[in-house]
């Protein structure tokens, strides 16, 4: 019976009380919503009134009038230059970018991506380079990490034919003789920042240097690691100055020989097998793992796409990393590194320095494996045209593409493509095993 009272107790409770408590609730609620709803109540405004707060939202009004304290995508604060006449600058490069990449063909599937990111990065208060822009994201997610320069090495492995450099091994000296670009610009550098016109650490230094080799994947990957706030000045850089190997190289080439040496006629190599072509991949990457380890990611994908091409039972492999993948990562690399082309960045007095030292460091390397190929051509029982040394950069085929050309202007029988692409190919692995040096010495 007692049981039964304590029941009905507690029901009358539940039915006077609690909707009591509710109705409380919900009348704090409603008054809280209402005072919100009278705080937030549309003020009507003129239509001079609305013109003028949609321009406060416009990129003309962020260029037209900058103002302290606004900041980029990665929270820096901008100066009032680099948001109004540094932007406008920064516009003038791009397109100009789009005009080589466009009108002249120079390296398009990759200048062209780059200048359009640029172009996007520069946009104001659209912050598409913050962690959750698009081009933040993209440059997060394969850049920060050095993940996409490994892809586009895969992809050139498995496009590489290492047959001219096995058939004629001694050419792989021109290949390491042209590198001299990046140690010789690795000095010139931290010369140039003695001088008090730029200040460079060791780090930079190092990742400017590659440009020498004229490999744009290898300056992405050691930029990344040493030098990510130069990011974009040394990839853009890069990718000019291979875009610019049939204007750079030829003066070079031309005033490093005499007319007979240019004639010269190399000898036809020897085929080579596909056990040696299958081989070869493999040596490297145990030569890497005992003496340079620091090389291997780049190395370690380069090898793989050759080795997967060579094997000839992955056929559907080795194919898209030569088609499909290469493409997509190129699209994704060059935004990314387009999103680091931001006045504040670029415009700085340390940008133009990286473009000197890059031109000279690329034409310190191409004359060094002129040079090289010349001493080679005294003391080898086989002729050897000294024009081959230029193909020692890294700027696979484009160098060897114009060691050719320049060789039929003299002796229009005279085919040096084949020939040129030994060093040419030598010249990729002696990049990637520099970067590995340089890596390695700030570990």
């Amino acid at each position: 019976m007692k049981m039964k009272h304590a029941i009905i107790a507690l029901l009358l409770f539940f039915t006077f009380f609690v909707p009591s408590q509710l109705s409380a609730q919900d009348s704090v609620s409603a008054t809280t919503a209402e005072s919100h709803q009278a705080e937030t109540k549309y003020k009507p405004k003129s239509v001079t009134e609305l013109f003028a707060g949609f321009f406060q939202t416009t990129g003309l009004n962020a260029i037209l009038f900058p103002k302290d304290g606004v900041k980029n995508g990665r929270g820096e604060e901008m100066t009032k230059f680099a948001q109004s006449g540094g932007r406008v600058i920064m516009f003038l490069i791009i397109f100009l970018l789009f005009y080589l990449a466009i009108a002249k063909g120079f390296e398009p599937l990759l200048l062209l991506p780059i200048a359009f990111g640029g172009l996007l990065a520069n946009i104001p208060i659209a912050n598409m380079t913050g962690p959750h822009g698009m081009l933040g994201i993209i440059y997060d997610m394969g850049i920060r990490n050095e993940f996409f320069p490994l892809l586009i090495f895969m992809g050139v492995g498995a496009m590489t034919d290492f047959g001219p450099l096995l058939a004629n091994p001694k050419t792989a000296i021109l290949g390491g003789a042209a590198q001299f670009g990046i140690f010789g610009s690795l000095v010139g550098a931290a010369a140039l920042s003695q001088s008090g016109f730029v200040h460079y650490t060791l780090e930079q230094c190092s990742a400017i240097s590659i440009i020498g080799g004229a490999d744009g994947p290898t300056s992405i990957f050691i930029a990344s690691a040493l030098a990510p706030e130069m990011l974009g000045a040394i990839a853009v850089a890069a990718y000019s100055y291979m875009a610019l190997v049939p204007v750079i190289q030829p003066p070079i080439m031309k005033a490093l020989t005499t007319e007979e040496e240019r004639k010269i006629k190399m000898v036809t190599g020897r085929e080579v097998s596909r056990l040696e072509k299958l081989i070869f991949p493999l040596v490297v990457i145990m030569l890497i793992a005992l003496i340079l380890p620091d090389a291997a990611p780049l190395m370690g994908a380069f090898a793989f796409g050759n080795f997967a091409k060579e094997s000839g039972v992955v056929d559907r492999l080795s194919n898209e990393m030569q088609n499909s993948l290469i493409n997509i990562v190129t699209i994704f690399l060059g935004l990314g590194v387009g999103g680091t082309l931001q006045a504040d960045k670029f415009l700085v007095a340390e940008t133009l320095g990286i473009m000197v030292i890059g031109l000279l460091a690329f034409a310190a390397g191409t004359a060094a494996g002129v040079l090289m190929a010349k001493v080679m051509n005294k003391f080898s029982k086989d002729p050897i045209n000294p024009l081959i040394g230029a193909a020692g950069v890294s700027a696979v085929p484009m160098s060897a593409r114009v060691v050719s050309r320049v060789g039929q202007e003299y002796n229009k029988s005279n085919i040096l493509l084949m020939h040129a692409m030994g060093p040419n190919v030598a010249g990729v692995i002696g990049s990637a095993v520099a970067a590995g040096v340089l890596l390695s010495i700030f570990k």
